[in-house]
């Protein structure tokens, strides 16, 4: 991945994805759901030329729906 991939969507030159160190590659990459989502409430997520739509509901939970 390079860094331009790394970056948000609103420029943000943090990177948006936490990468493990080499030597732990068996950890699941993580990505906070503020800086995924952005401030919204729902976000698109294209899949296989599926789009998905993930939401966080009014409990602050996370929902994936077709």
């Amino acid at each position: 991945m390079n860094a331009s991939n790394q970056r948000d969507f609103k420029g943000d030159a943090r990177p948006l994805l936490t990468m493990p160190a080499s030597h732990e590659r068996s950890v699941t990459r993580t990505i906070a759901s503020e800086r995924l989502f952005g401030g919204d409430r729902e976000i698109g997520i294209e899949h296989r030329g599926a789009l998905y739509r993930l939401k966080i509901t009014r409990q602050g939970k996370l929902i994936l729906n077709k």
